[in-house]
């Protein structure tokens, strides 16, 4: 279970990432790296879909023991935001290059909880 728990902690952590990463983007407005408007449409995607609390959360159960149902109830509610935000960013790939790194990294950790779930139930 201690591996559980810090690949959640991991996601956790790469969700702030991303979340610090547009908010200081869309700050300093930078043309040069991303478009603003539709920087600061992922910006109100993340706010919308509570990529904040979801990471606050999946630190705050994992920091001691192992909650999976939880965990898993988490997961899937960031997955569902993510899936919108990949997108929106792959219809303005051109503008919004950049955060294709970290959205493959996100789906990539995300992605290991669905494989553990379906081999727990089956």
């Amino acid at each position: 279970m201690k591996y559980e728990m810090q690949k959640a902690i991991l996601l956790a952590e790469n969700i702030n990432g991303l979340i610090k990463y547009v908010q200081k983007s869309h700050y300093r407005r930078n043309s040069f790296r991303f478009h603003p408007d539709k920087l600061y449409q992922v910006k109100l995607l993340i706010e919308e879909f509570k990529f904040q609390i979801i990471a606050d959360e999946l630190l705050r159960i994992n920091q001691y023991s192992w909650d999976g149902k939880y965990t898993h109830y988490l997961v899937g509610n960031f997955k569902k935001g993510l899936e919108i935000i990949d997108e929106y960013v792959s219809n303005h790939y051109e503008d919004l290059f950049l955060l294709t790194a970290r959205l493959y990294t996100l789906k990539d950790l995300s992605q290991s909880f669905s494989r553990i779930e379906t081999e727990t139930f089956c």
